[in-house]
């Protein structure tokens, strides 16, 4: 049977300014552990902590530019382009020049036990 999901969730987010996350599958608001989706907001000059996480997330973005620094390279992710960051692999997301709007797939989901961030 088909789940109708009528709503997200707003749940708390890392980092130096508030950046807005509303999960609409996920732990939090399906009680799914398989996957989750969850839609962001984050204005310009928001970092996050690195994290090394227990899960693969596929982002796309929406609107504006993500800043991805990995231990080997950064780039940014521009509108209508997308980012695979892998399992075990450190990560940290940042919007230092301009907010973005994204679409964020965790597999498995999010949880505050496998994200494993920085220490900051």
């Amino acid at each position: 049977m088909a789940t109708h999901i009528k709503q997200p969730t707003q749940v708390e987010a890392a980092g130096n300014k508030p950046k807005i996350i509303k999960e609409f599958i996920g732990r939090v608001n399906s009680d799914t552990e398989r996957a989750s989706v969850a839609h962001m907001n984050s204005p310009a000059g928001w970092v996050e902590p690195g994290q090394t996480p227990d899960f693969d997330e596929y982002t796309v973005v929406l609107n504006g530019r993500l800043h991805v620094k990995t231990a080997k390279e950064e780039f940014d992710v521009a509108a209508g382009e997308a980012v695979i960051a892998h399992k075990g692999e450190w990560i940290q997301y940042s919007t230092p020049t301009e907010g973005a709007e994204y679409i964020a797939v965790c597999v498995p989901a999010f949880s505050m036990d496998t994200v494993h961030r920085d220490e900051e």
